[in-house]
């Protein structure tokens, strides 16, 4: 198997390396509010356990990053929404179609759609975010929400859904804080976001929503675990929004 594959079972059994690597996690981010980011969803197995997030496109699909569900079965898979607990409230859907990007590799296209065996109930506490279509270059304030990991030292990820507000950088910036080979890796398919030390994505938040403008821009998808002052990187949405439209009207 390709390496990516290997990297997507580290995020199954929780191993972090000290390189980057793909993973999901939130360092140092605050507690949602009440009724906060209602687009927000986890991917969960059989036994209810956390390990990506995702966010509501319409009443039957989800958005999340390939990584998070590259060699998954969908019918071991569930998806909850409506609730910012991962333990408390909310629903519980089954799974029965994951459509991977077909150029997914280790380098870009890391992006999937996931469709519900029944509908979401769209209202308060869950409802769909509009995908952006234009090119984002540079931002301050853009938000990123999930149930990642608090640290590396922390084992379990919070019950309570978590936010940081970050900003988004240029491809020329966030090429220039990696080192070769990982500098390499940053394509115009994808979108960086920096935020101070101990701040930004950890274990647990793969396949999460990167909002700017109340529109999705991106879903985490590598970086360097956690909050360690490396720019986070995100699929960047507005260059799979074409494809995304089309797998998702079904």
């Amino acid at each position: 198997m390709r390496r990516i594959s290997l990297l997507v079972l580290s995020i199954w059994l929780a191993v972090v390396t000290a390189s980057p690597s793909w993973r999901s996690r939130i360092t140092g981010g605050s507690d949602a509010g009440e009724g906060q980011f209602p687009y927000q969803v986890s991917l969960r197995d059989l036994q209810l356990a956390h390990f990506c997030g995702g966010a509501i496109l319409n009443s039957r699909w989800i958005i999340t990053s390939a990584s998070c569900v590259f060699g998954v079965n969908p019918s071991n898979l569930l998806v909850l929404t409506g609730s910012q607990s991962l333990t408390r409230g909310g629903t519980n859907h089954q799974v029965n179609r994951i459509v991977i990007h077909p150029n997914f590799s280790d380098i870009e296209n890391d992006v999937a759609v996931v469709r519900l065996q029944t509908s979401i109930v769209l209202a308060d506490n869950a409802f769909a975010l509009r995908m952006a279509s234009n090119f984002l270059e540079v931002a301050q304030g853009a938000v990123l929400s999930g149930w990642g990991r608090r640290s590396l030292e922390s084992p379990a990820f919070p019950d309570w859904l978590q936010y940081v507000s970050t900003t988004v950088i240029t491809q020329e910036d966030c090429r220039a804080r990696y080192e070769p080979p990982y500098d390499e890796r940053i394509v115009d398919s994808i979108l960086c976001t920096s935020y101070p030390t101990s701040q930004g994505a950890c274990l647990g938040d793969g396949g999460s929503p990167l909002v700017y403008g109340g529109e999705l821009h991106g879903v985490v998808s590598w970086g360097t675990p956690c909050g360690n002052g490396h720019p986070d990187v995100h699929t960047r949405i507005s260059k799979h929004r074409a494809w995304v439209l089309v797998h998702t009207m079904q």
